[in-house]
């Protein structure tokens, strides 16, 4: 068995475990032995980082499920090379602001063939932690491809950095030496048409409020046409008023809210989102930018002039790539963060 299929079969396996883990079903053995372990580290990485509810916890796991199926890696790795038999060192600074958010990058640095060295975030560390032990675990292959580091980077050959704006400055600093993908602040738009029907904008309210609009995959801004009536927006996203249940989100809520009073900005509210006119593309939690327009050409032509901006444009019937109506939250393996294709980089090294 070659090395790579070994990998292949590999994160199938925690791929299938995810699956057990969520459908509450195991179907074999191993899943038996590891669930209680993956429930633990569930369990913990809730009290890492309180926007890890069970709920995103599991929407989570279950996408990675669906994606680490066999005929889906083979099918992704088709386009590349075979991994060099040199392997690089490439460092990954990762963030955590939603479940697992770093877990594509280290994908495919050891599919490409190399060793990862891995900067965890304080706020997403269970959950990668639990997936590096079932893999080395269940594999020799991945042995000596992962490790950890808490303190100085060193000996490395390649970078992979998420941050902010202003952390991509320092990275850029201390990494640009290096072959590297430094990733900055990116935020996801929907282009409204008025043309949508109900079905369509409760489909957009699961890309508003999943992950309580912290992934950059999160639409945090709405362009709508001239006379647009919002009430189809509020009920639309009346079924997720539950996010207040949630105390860190109803906090933001307040927060925000009170912000917006004492500056006596306007603004629209149903009780649990604030929908704000605002040119900005991020939106705080518990608030919903917007923008009206008049000619969709002109739109169109803005967005692509700030692409570099963008994560994803949610609609349809639009002449630009668009990503449709609840599928933010479910990238293909191939869709790459910033729009960098992060296993040609690797191959490239």
């Amino acid at each position: 068995m070659s090395e790579l299929i070994a990998k292949i079969n590999s994160l199938s396996a925690l791929g299938s475990l995810f699956n057990d883990y969520v459908a509450q079903t195991p179907k074999n053995n191993e899943s038996d032995a590891w669930l209680p372990q993956l429930a633990a580290a569930v369990t913990l990485s809730e009290h890492q980082n309180g926007w890890f509810t069970p709920e995103n916890v599991n929407f989570a796991l279950a996408s990675w499920g669906q994606l680490l199926q066999k005929e889906n890696l083979s099918h992704w790795l088709e386009k590349y090379p075979e991994p060099k038999a040199e392997a690089k060192t490439v460092a990954i600074i990762m963030a955590g602001n939603i479940p697992l958010v770093g877990f594509h990058d280290l994908l495919c640095v050891l599919l490409a063939g190399h060793k990862a060295l891995i900067k965890r975030s304080s706020s997403d560390m269970a959950l990668l932690n639990f997936c590096v032990g079932f893999l080395k675990d269940s594999s020799e292959a991945f042995a000596d491809s992962i490790n950890f580091v808490d303190g100085k980077l060193e000996g490395y050959d390649a970078v992979i950095a998420t941050g902010s704006d202003n952390t991509s400055r320092y990275f850029e600093y201390y990494f640009g030496k290096k072959p590297h993908i430094i990733r900055k602040n990116r935020n996801s738009v929907a282009v409204l048409t008025g043309t949508e029907t109900p079905e369509e904008l409760q489909a957009l309210a699961h890309d508003v409020f999943h992950y309580y609009g912290l992934g950059c995959r999160s639409v945090s801004k709405l362009f709508i046409p001239e006379g647009f009536d919002t009430d189809r927006l509020f009920q639309a996203f009346f079924d997720y008023q539950h996010v207040l249940k949630h105390e860190k989100y109803t906090n933001n809520y307040d927060y925000n809210k009170a912000v917006y009073l004492m500056s006596e900005f306007k603004f629209l509210e149903n009780g649990f989102l604030m929908l704000k006119e605002d040119p900005a593309y991020a939106s705080p939690i518990g608030s919903l930018f917007y923008e009206t327009y008049s000619d969709l050409d002109s739109l169109t032509e803005r967005l692509t002039l700030d692409a570099e901006k963008l994560q994803c444009i949610v609609g349809k019937d639009l002449k630009m790539d668009t990503v449709a109506f609840g599928q933010t939250q479910c990238p293909s393996l191939s869709e790459y963060a910033d729009g960098v294709d992060t296993m040609a980089f690797l191959h490239e090294l």
